[in-house]
């Protein structure tokens, strides 16, 4: 079909999807006939918050935006943003002689198109137009193949938006009692932040073992080259047929799982190398298998998101975003999928460029297919692969930087997933001697041999750990046989010790939801996002490390809302969502079973809650009772020696004593410390700091005290200025106030340097007309001032010993767009794999920040200077360039004065602004009159749109 003949016959159409870039993408394959509008994401949504509400609505329903004594009903309301957008829309439908909605053909695009339906209440006719790809082809297919709304599937997503808000709003207020206000709880960012919280608390208890081996290097006596090596590397495996302990028989507690193996210390190892150094070796056995690889199956939501992680170094939130890009404009299907599915069309395209790139030697016979690993996963969509019936090259995209990186990595796992197996040989050779004092030692060597790369040709995968030997890579050893003498040319001694747990990475948190079946992979990347950008988790390098803050939130849910951040019991909740999905079960009886509980269970939603018995519900019941609940308890850690660390409402501490009690201790914990890292040691250092107000001495002319305290913003010094001296009003007073330099510290300051500092800012002289010039020392540093000019100092010393003569000399100098001399880098990453530049980290205006000449990205609250690696450096580039350049607010254009009309025209308008007036007023008493009931709700439910409406899942 060709849209605009079409369109010449049937009249205009109107085709709305969620963004301006796609529309705009769509608006070029359909032509001049159709109009392609963006609803710019949902249009109608729960409230943020009472204020929000319509005033018929009262009291809960008022406080959660949903009615939960009527079949839970939600009152949905247009978003302020969106007012104008959806006034637009409703004006195009106007022209309009169709509606198409083209919004993405999942639950979330799926309820998007039905909100849009219930807004603007169309009297046309109305498709609902579906793809997974923007093409031309696509998208005229699409136009030709319209099919109905989806209810089911708008069910399923109203379903797990009211979970998600009753779950939010009822126990994210609890959090805000107990713990600190303004934080969150959700049904899948709670367990996914339990899990970091699990794998700290894992590596807090952890002992380590060292143990000790042997490493011997064996040589054949014969010249080697690259396919027969003259020596191989083997390790000792057995003494007396005892096998040696290695790091995987240690449990967490650092002791041997079991008796059986040999652990060896460090004399034991050295007493057994010094025995063998005279022993004869040879070859006992050399076990030779085949080895046979199959390609990786293309890529879905979550595989994608790990791959860029740990190749690319894109956290996942980066990925989805270059990946929008790339999907909106033509270049890849779409990204929110659980399918390895290829279509026929795909998966010929891809055999085509196997045998066009690598040969016909690489294309197995019969086409490849991937079973789905993903449980009750969404099949509309394909697998993640380039669009098209023909895959364009990376190198025909035209595309740069990120993008293009991100498409590659797309291209080869598609292509790659249509190859041969990759085929070869591995091989075990074992080596025995015996030591002078009788005992056996036998040594083992691995190898691996391949002789046809397959699928390797295009592309290998990633692993989370970094030591990991990829799949192809090679280990060849020397060609032996069983009864072959070895020489030992060298035995070396082996220290180790056993590595607590790894912390997640985001590719690796997201594996593990998608395992345990928490969630939805589409989810993934904004539920990394919350936790991160509520405090809950911050990163070092790419470890995900959980802030003392999570500790307190997950001590709390876990002792007085256990079923609602039980592992198992999430993914129940997952499996019941897709059943509603299904039609094979009821929302509203699930949701009331949830909420209210139901039979016995309804009365025992405390038991119930910390995940005894079979039950489902009592949510309400868990948040009215919170009595039970400690807050000083649950926020309370035990470290040692009499010693606590408390989590409170300005961050975390440690403790000793109580407040008040004569011997009280208490210290403020850095925010950036990772909570396995406080040991007891480190907590009696930061109780051994000076702490609390340093009198310093009385200043010789006012005859004030003189302190030095630490502040919120840092240490400073401030003079303390007698009682009744006015704190406010026309005649306060204020003390006198400097911050310390950075060469200064709290137990090093003297009551010389206060004042010293306290006398700034110092006029330094005046200029030749008069214009006084001062030295002042400011938030970002040292600088001069002159009227409205100000120049940077480089020191801070310069502001007490910097002469006139000096001064004069800076402002005689060109100004440097109010910048200072750039100062030198403060730590050296490498080279951008992107942009191929030198990354550093450079000191700016407002803290730390990585750059590689082209783009710049401040450091986040858990990166520092010291810990950041160049590949979280390359992950803070890649999101920024992935957001793009900040938008500019245009400037208004004065409006401009209409021309004079005919006079029936103004008669006209006057009338209809005088009745305008009249409405208005009516409103502004009606407004004033439900005023105080307004703000009443308001307060009651404080502003739930700052803290839980972010909660979706």
């Amino acid at each position: 079909m060709s849209p605009t003949s079409e369109t010449a016959q049937g009249g205009r159409r109107l085709v709305i999807v969620e963004s301006p870039a796609k529309a705009k993408t769509i608006k070029g394959y359909l032509g001049p006939g159709y109009v392609v509008e963006a609803s710019v994401g949902h249009i109608r949504d729960l409230p943020n918050g009472a204020a929000e509400v319509p005033e018929k609505y009262t009291g809960e329903v008022r406080r959660l935006g949903v009615d939960v004594e009527h079949d839970f009903q939600p009152v949905y309301v247009v978003n302020a943003d969106k007012k104008a957008q959806v006034r637009k829309l409703k004006e195009q439908l106007a022209e309009s002689d169709e509606l198409y909605l083209a919004t993405d053909e999942d639950r979330e695009g799926e309820a998007i198109a039905w909100h849009l339906l219930e807004v603007l209440k169309p009297k046309v006719p109305v498709h609902r137009m579906v793809f997974h790809e923007i093409t031309k082809d696509a998208i005229r297919e699409a136009v030709a193949n319209p099919r109905e709304l989806n209810k089911r599937m708008v069910d399923a997503q109203e379903t797990r938006r009211i979970l998600d808000r009753l779950y939010g709003y009822e126990v994210s207020p609890v959090l805000w009692k107990k713990v600190m206000p303004r934080l969150s709880a959700g049904r899948v960012q709670s367990v996914a932040t339990r899990l970091v919280v699990e794998r700290e608390r894992e590596r807090i208890a952890f002992r380590s073992a060292e143990y000790w081996d042997l490493t011997g290097t064996f040589g054949t006596g014969r010249g080697g080259d690259a396919s027969d090596p003259a020596v191989l590397t083997a390790r000792l495996n057995t003494v007396d047929g005892r096998r040696v302990a290695q790091g995987r028989d240690f449990g967490a507690d650092g002791r041997l799982k079991s008796s059986q193996v040999l652990h060896l210390d460090e004399s034991a190892a050295r007493a057994l190398a010094a025995a063998l150094e005279d022993a004869s070796f040879a070859v006992r056995s050399v076990e030779s298998k085949p080895y046979r690889r199959s390609p990786y199956a293309p890529f879905r939501t979550t595989t994608l998101q790990q791959e860029a992680s740990r190749k690319l170094g894109f956290g996942a939130k980066a990925t989805m975003q270059i990946a929008q890009k790339l999907y909106e404009n033509g270049f890849i299907t779409y990204m929110r999928t659980d399918s390895t599915t290829l279509s026929d069309t795909a998966v010929a395209a891809a055999r085509a460029q196997v045998t066009q790139l690598y040969g016909a030697d690489y294309l197995p016979e019969k086409p490849r297919t991937y079973a789905g690993k993903v449980k009750n996963a969404q099949e509309a969509h394909e697998a993640i692969r380039p669009s098209g019936d023909r895959f364009r090259t990376p190198g025909e995209t035209g595309l740069t930087g990120d993008q293009f990186r991100l498409y590659e990595l797309i291209w080869k796992r598609t292509v790659a997933s249509q190859m041969k197996d990759a085929v070869g040989n591995s091989v075990t050779v074992r080596i025995g001697g015996r030591a002078a004092d009788g005992r056996d030692a036998e040594f083992t060597a691995s190898g691996k041999t391949i002789t046809f790369h397959g699928f390797m040709k295009a592309y290998v995968e990633g692993a989370d750990d970094p030591n990991a030997e990829l799949d192809d890579r090679e280990r060849r050893l020397p060609q032996v046989a069983e009864g072959d003498a070895l020489t030992a040319e060298e035995l070396s001694v082996d220290g180790h010790a056993t590595k607590p747990p790894a912390r997640y990475t985001e590719a690796s948190l997201v594996k593990e939801l998608e395992e345990r079946e928490i969630g939805r992979p589409s989810t993934y990347a904004s539920i990394i996002g919350t936790i991160l950008d509520r405090g809950y988790v911050f990163k070092k390098g790419t470890a995900l490390v959980p802030s003392f803050l999570s500790f307190a939130v997950v001590n709390l849910l876990e002792k007085h809302f256990g079923r609602l951040v039980d592992y198992d019991f999430t993914a129940r909740m997952e499996d019941d969502l897709d059943r509603i999905a299904r039609g094979e079960a009821q929302a509203v009886p699930w949701l009331r079973r949830f909420y209210f509980g139901e039979g016995e269970a309804a009365g025992a939603a405390s038991e119930a809650g910390n995940g005894d018995g079979d039950h489902l519900g009592g949510l309400k019941e868990l948040v009215t009772d919170l009595g039970a609940i400690d807050a000083r308890e649950i926020s309370s850690f035990p470290v040692g020696n009499d010693i606590k660390l408390r989590v409170g409402r300005y961050g975390p501490y440690v403790e000793r004593g109580e407040k008040d009690a004569e011997n009280h201790q208490r210290a403020d914990v850095p925010d950036d410390l990772a909570p396995d890292e406080l040991t007891v040691e480190l907590a009696e250092e930061l109780l051994a700091k000076p702490s609390g107000d340093f009198e310093l001495g009385t200043d010789p002319v006012s005859g004030r005290p003189i302190v030095a305290k630490d502040g919120r913003y840092g240490p400073y010094v401030t003079e303390i200025l007698p009682e009744g001296t006015p704190k406010t009003g026309k005649n306060a007073v204020k003390p006198r106030t400097a911050s310390l330099f950075k060469s200064m510290s709290l137990d090093t300051v003297t009551l010389e340097d206060a004042l010293r500092l306290m006398s700034l800012p110092r006029v330094v002289g005046a200029d030749a007309e008069g214009v006084e010039i001062t030295a002042q020392n400011g938030r970002y540093g040292p600088y001069l001032k002159k009227g409205t000019d100000s120049r940077s100092l480089e020191t801070e010393e310069q502001l007490f010993t910097i002469t006139l003569d000096e001064a004069l000399a800076i402002y005689a100098q060109p100004k440097q767009r109010g910048r200072a001399a750039a100062k030198p880098p403060l730590k050296e990453l490498g080279t951008d794999p992107v942009s191929e530049r030198p990354v550093v980290v450079k000191d700016g205006r407002f803290g730390p920040y990585v750059t590689d000449g082209e783009t710049n990205a401040t450091l986040r609250s858990g990166d520092s200077v010291e810990a950041i690696t160049p590949e979280r450096g390359y992950e803070l580039l890649a999101e920024k360039r992935a957001k793009g350049p900040a938008k500019k607010t245009a400037k208004k254009a004065p409006a401009k004065k209409a021309p004079a009309k005919k006079t029936a025209a103004k008669k006209t308008a006057a009338k209809k602004t005088t009745a305008a007036k009249k409405t208005a007023a009516t409103k502004t008493a009606a407004t004033a009159a439900k005023k105080p009931a307004a703000k009443k709700a308001t307060a009651a439910t404080k502003t739930a749109a700052g803290t839980a409406t972010a909660t979706e899942e």
